[in-house]
């Protein structure tokens, strides 16, 4: 396989490009999917009578379920392989999203768009299939290519899914327009599944030892490990607490803590499953060469906290503040205007992961941060008196360190440990969606200025906090089933 950073996307000949391609694919319809109800809830709320809290409760809920999903797909992945998985994924959330388009009351959309929220995990899947495929020079641009051009998944389904429900008419139209990319979910997932590989030919797939948790070196990165879980148990919490009274009302204070205590408990669980994987480590000792450092994990999973977490965020409160701040503005032109964010991930993060691989992991990364901490700190100012254009250039300048930076965060992701990459990119995706929870809810306390600058202040913590992050270099050594070890570079 060569070593050259360049990739030519249009040689399909090529065994790793074609598997780059059919996987980002992959990505993108699980994000159709995913966000498949934002464009159609204009029909959706008509057709329901659904009141404001309604709407909010189901954003929310869209949201809800991929924290876990994203770690226990991340655990799936690496025990399985990703040919399995991706298809399983596809495959299955087609019935959910036909189960949505079907709905008949507000309790079956509800119940449907909590489920869909389990297809947003399959980043995960891709990060791990992209990082077997290629080597540690194209690995980032590669990972970029895949993770941007998914994502562009919400906004193509948001150009299309409301012409399509026109198209068919009548009062049903959105649900003939979500039920067709269940079909297409459907049918890619049975492709998939006959065309993918999980290894190139004569590789090896490596395994975790046990399922269930991530394997540490050491009693401190046990503890450690499980102080990061700690934050997302945290946003699950919060995001209870505004399905209850307290915020949009869907379910009882009584329902919410309830909840609460289901999440101490899984909590405990999760806490015994992860010493019984690493009970042996313990006992016995890690050789040296098979060691790695959890603050690797827990440094990615921070940036991307402030990374995809604040983008998820400022997507969503995007349009209302162009909306809320410039006069003159209708809802369409806010919209069109507030596009420009999301648009920019086709370019962005493959460009960080292009970064990542020609100027060094941790100095891309810390670069690409520092960016984004001033471009927050920009949009701060924007006020009524700004002329429209600079604003919005402002606010896609300001997108493109946030991309890029995603693209650097996960062009490092396949090179800390092979055979538990799905699990890591499991949690520092599920980091992903805890930031975004984070940051919508402190928007809703402060103004938009105030919001701005809350993720700008803490993208300079990460940033410093990326200086702690070992440059991945040399090689790691990975087990297989049959006891041999094998060498990877990583550098």
């Amino acid at each position: 396989m060569s070593t050259d950073s360049k990739l030519n996307l249009l040689n399909f000949s090529d065994p790793k490009i074609k598997t780059l391609h059919i996987t980002w694919f992959a990505f993108f319809l699980s994000f159709v999917v995913w966000f498949s109800h934002a464009p159609l809830m204009v029909f959706i709320k008509e057709a329901f009578d659904l009141s404001t809290a309604q709407v909010k409760a189901l954003l929310i809920l869209n949201v809800a379920l991929t924290i876990p999903a994203r770690i226990a797909i991340g655990i799936l992945v690496d025990k399985f392989g990703p040919r399995h998985v991706y298809s399983g994924l596809l495959i299955s959330s087609s019935f959910i999203c036909f189960g949505f388009a079907m709905a008949d009351s507000y309790s079956m959309l509800a119940l449907f768009r909590f489920l869909l929220g389990f297809v947003g995990a399959g980043f995960v899947i891709g990060i791990r299939m992209v990082g077997e495929w290629f080597p540690a020079k194209q690995v980032g641009i590669a990972e970029g290519i895949y993770g941007g051009w998914g994502n562009f998944g919400s906004a193509a389904g948001a150009m299309t899914l409301p012409s399509i429900a026109l198209l068919f008419g009548g009062d049903d139209g959105w649900r003939y327009a979500l039920a067709l990319t269940g079909l297409l979910t459907l049918t890619y997932g049975v492709f998939y599944f006959t065309q993918a590989r999980n290894t190139p030919k004569g590789s090896t797939y490596f395994k975790p030892k046990k399922s269930g948790g991530l394997e540490v070196t050491s009693k401190k990165d046990f503890y450690f490990y499980l102080i990061t879980n700690v934050p997302m148990y945290l946003a699950l919490g919060v995001l209870a607490w505004k399905l209850s009274p307290a915020g949009v009302n869907l379910f009882s204070e009584t329902m919410m803590y309830g909840l609460w205590g289901a999440l101490g408990l899984l909590f405990v669980i999760q806490t015994n499953q992860i010493h019984h994987v690493n009970k042996e480590n313990f006992e016995h000792g890690v050789p040296e060469l098979e060691k790695y450092k959890f603050k690797q994990v827990a440094i990615l999973s921070i940036a991307y906290f402030v990374t995809f977490g604040s983008e998820l965020a400022v997507v969503s409160m995007l349009p209302l503040f162009f909306l809320d701040t410039f006069e003159g503005l209708d809802p369409v032109k806010a919209g069109l205007l507030a596009s420009g964010f999301a648009f920019m991930n086709l370019v962005a993060r493959p460009t960080g992961g292009w970064f990542s691989d020609n100027f060094g992991r941790r100095r891309s990364l810390m670069f690409l941060i520092g960016g984004l901490s001033i471009g927050y700190l920009i949009l701060g100012q924007i006020d009524g008196s700004w002329w429209i254009p600079v604003a919005v250039i402002s606010t896609m300048m300001c997108s493109f360190f946030v991309q890029a930076g995603e693209g650097a965060v996960f062009a490092i992701v396949p090179l800390v440990k092979r055979r538990m990459t799905g699990q890591i990119a499991g949690m520092a995706g599920a980091y992903g969606n805890v930031g975004a929870v984070t940051y919508l809810t402190v928007l809703s306390f402060v103004d938009y200025s105030t919001f701005f600058l809350v993720i700008s202040a803490s993208a300079l913590v990460i940033f410093c906090a990326c200086w702690f992050l070992d440059e991945p270099k040399g090689q790691i050594a990975e087990i297989a089933a049959d006891g041999s070890v094998h060498l990877i570079d990583v550098s």
